[in-house]
């Protein structure tokens, strides 16, 4: 035959288990191929009896035989393990040492089960006595020794054949009837085909070990045999069992953490998103846990479960982390639409509530749609802490955008009202107004009626709550009044300024608005009056802030304690304590003042100080124009001319060429006085006049002969003419005199 039976020695005859050997064995006999689809012989007999000869012919093994030549003695020492060659199924066969002693027997004894194992009885030598003759003496000794042999407590009373089918058959001498004995070998064979079909000679497998764990169950065996220890072989099979399925399982864990496909895929979920995530670690897991159910088959099926559900959760626990990842991936894929589409929608100018809720529903639901991609069919798992956390997320965002755009909001109503405002206010305190404050507060109450609309309308599209939204109305009404009473803060700072250009406008200017001419004309002490009544009101209206209109006493208490005139001086001993001595004004809350009494009086004595100048300037222009005006010279002056030129004034009398010649000069002088315009030009100052004049003198002289010349010639020609028209116009009527 070539196929090799692969004859190992299995125990030695130190009673040492040979674990290498019995590897290498089933190995080479390929036995995890065959899951339960084997069978196990082993031989039982005195010693020297053709054990290991009926082994040889009836399977094709090699044991060692006994030499006939070298007489009886031991050959087979301990246990040897073959492959039946040429058997279907695969049958292991077990060549055991002879068993002589009673001991040995009922320590084999420890090795059977409630599992019925049949008993092949074998008579060798067979002679004519009738095989049922020999058969009835055969099981008559078999219930003796089964009687007296040790059996485990649970068994003392369970009769042979609930253990045992028994059954007996006879071979022909070997030495004597070599080919009969063959034949009937050959016939014994058979029997041994298909023996694990049901009513073979191994049709019981109820407690079949599959091959994969042969080895195991083995070495357990004769463990039990070496403690001198009864064997519960259903719980043999549950630890063999449970070894096999952990090794198995342990084996496919080891694998599945070194599967390329697994570890390409784990890379590729560390670098981003997975299409098709699940399917592939489904399809990972499903060939796995499909070799542990191929390879675990005929183990225990309560064994078998236990262990693949450990499989199962130990490649769970493994997978567990990637499957993380893709659910930490989904979820920034879904927070990132959320953002860029809420984003484009606010662009769009949608409500910003409805924009949120829009985007979130897409977010969510297009993390709900690729979850499904991901999720496992081997695990129970879900998303709802990833779920639960986008949503935080996209609320957070939400919120965070929500705080930006009503910070911009605000910021944006903060800034027209600001621009609407400042420069107003500024220009209502720069005018001349007769009442500042009534026109503030116009200007504040219709520029904040116009913010709070606007903003009303920009702050519904964010559904915020009604508390929420009173407050961000109020806070921007107080924006507002905080706009105006900052800024007239600041123009208080400047009030000093304003009272000067408010001082100098009304001195210096008519009620024209044209620039003053001191003439001398003008009364300027109540141009002064006027000047400080008006610097004083702009004093007091800018001393306390009036923007709910409440009335006051400011300005009377102002003008009665710093303007001169008959409020002062009526004033009676009871008013006699300074109203201005004191850092609040009566009826005015500290809130709202601006300028204290001491400050306005302050403010006053150094007003009055810096203006002194324009009223002296004016008082002095007065003068200078009075003089400038004046061309007669004093009269203690004509007096002495008078006086010291009576005799001239006397021979110009008596002299008329004189006199003639005096009134030609005056004329003269006087059309010159006014062709140079000699007054305005010394206006500009006696130098400047002096240039002016000498620059213009020779050319104005001339021309002033040039037109008296002129005015000659006319008037004689004028002559001429009238004297040549003289004859014939006396002529005219006599040549025109009609004929009678």
């Amino acid at each position: 035959m070539g196929e090799d039976c692969a004859a190992t020695q299995l125990i030695d005859v130190n009673r040492a288990f040979n674990v290498d050997g019995l590897d290498r064995f089933l190995k080479a006999v390929k036995l995890a191929n065959y899951g339960l689809s084997y069978a196990v012989v082993s031989i039982i007999g005195p010693q020297s009896s053709g054990k290991s000869t009926l082994l040889n012919h009836l399977f094709g093994t090699n044991f060692r035989e006994m030499d006939a030549f070298k007489g009886r003695s031991q050959t087979t020492k301990g246990i040897w393990i073959a492959k039946g060659v040429g058997i279907e199924p695969c049958t292991i066969i077990l060549d055991l040492e002879g068993t002589d002693a009673r001991e040995r027997g009922e320590a084999m004894m420890r090795l059977f089960s409630p599992r019925k194992t049949t008993l092949l009885f074998v008579i060798r030598d067979k002679t004519k006595t009738p095989l049922e003759h020999l058969e009835q003496v055969l099981r008559e000794d078999i219930q003796k020794i089964w009687d007296t042999v040790y059996r485990p407590q649970a068994h003392k009373e369970t009769l042979l054949s609930e253990f045992f089918n028994v059954e007996v058959t006879a071979l022909a001498s070997y030495e004597e009837k070599e080919e009969l004995f063959k034949e009937q070998v050959a016939q014994l064979r058979q029997r041994f085909f298909h023996s694990i079909a049901p009513g073979g000679l191994a049709g019981d497998r109820r407690g079949v070990v599959p091959a994969s764990g042969f080895s195991i169950s083995v070495q357990q065996i004769w463990k039990v045999i070496r403690e001198n220890k009864d064997l519960d072989l259903p719980a043999h099979k549950i630890m063999v069992a449970t070894v096999r399925c952990e090794e198995i399982a342990n084996e496919k864990l080891r694998c599945l953490t070194s599967d390329k496909g697994w570890l390409a895929l784990e890379a590729s979920v560390q670098a981003g998103s997975v299409s098709g995530f699940g399917r592939k670690l489904d399809s990972i897991l499903d060939a796995y846990l499909s070799e542990y159910d191929m390879e675990t088959f005929y183990f225990d099926d309560g064994v078998r479960t236990a262990k693949r559900l450990q499989l199962e959760s130990k490649a769970l626990h493994l997978v567990h982390p990637a499957f993380q990842a893709m659910l930490g991936h989904l979820r920034s894929k879904a927070l990132d639409k959320f953002k860029n589409d809420l984003e484009r929608s606010l662009e769009s100018r949608k409500g910003f509530a409805m924009s949120v809720r829009t985007c979130a529903e897409a977010s969510l639901l297009e993390f709900d749609t690729e979850f499904t991609d991901v999720a496992i069919q081997h695990a129970d798992w879900n998303a709802s802490k990833i779920r639960e956390k986008l949503c935080h997320d996209i609320e957070a965002h939400a919120a965070s955008v929500r705080g930006v755009k009503l910070s911009e909001l605000k910021a944006s109503y903060e800034k027209k009202i600001t621009e609407a405002l400042v420069q107003p206010v500024e220009s209502l305190f720069d005018s001349a107004a007769q009442d500042i404050w009534a026109s503030i507060r116009e200007l504040y109450r219709h520029e904040t009626e116009n913010a709070i609309s606007g903003y009303s309308s920009s702050l519904a599209g964010f559904e915020l709550d009604q508390s929420t939204f009173d407050k961000m109305m109020a806070d921007l009404k107080n924006y507002a009044r905080g706009v105006v009473v900052r800024k007239i803060r600041e123009e208080a700072g400047k009030v000093l300024i304003h009272m000067k250009d408010r001082f100098s406008t009304v001195f210096s200017h008519d009620k024209d608005s044209m620039p003053r001419v001191w003439t001398g004309k003008e009364d300027v002490r109540k141009i002064t009056e006027e000047a400080r009544a008006v610097a004083l009101k702009l004093l007091a209206a800018m001393a306390a802030i009036r923007l709910d209109d409440q009335p006051d006493k400011i300005e009377n208490i102002l003008s009665s304690s710093l303007m001169d005139g008959p409020v002062i001086k009526n004033r009676t001993i009871e008013a006699s304590r300074d109203p201005l001595a004191s850092s609040t004004w009566e009826g005015v809350p500290p809130e709202n003042t601006v300028i204290t009494p001491v400050q306005c009086k302050s403010i006053w004595k150094q007003f009055k100080v810096e203006t002194e100048y324009t009223v002296s300037q004016a008082i002095s222009s007065q003068e200078a124009f009075k003089h400038n005006n004046s061309w007669l010279p004093p009269s203690w002056a004509i007096v002495t001319i008078a006086i010291l030129g009576f005799n001239e004034f006397m021979m110009l009398l008596r002299n008329p060429l004189y006199l003639a010649i005096l009134f030609i000069l005056f004329i003269l002088s006087r059309v010159v006085w006014y062709e140079l315009n000699i007054a305005g030009e010394f206006q500009n100052g006696t130098l400047s006049g002096l240039l002016a004049i000498s620059t213009r003198f020779l050319p104005s002289v001339m021309n002033i002969l040039k037109r008296v010349a002129g005015e000659g010639n006319r008037h004689h020609q004028a002559a001429q003419s009238s004297q040549q028209s003289l004859p014939s116009t006396a002529q005219t009527p006599r040549n025109l005199e009609p004929e009678m």
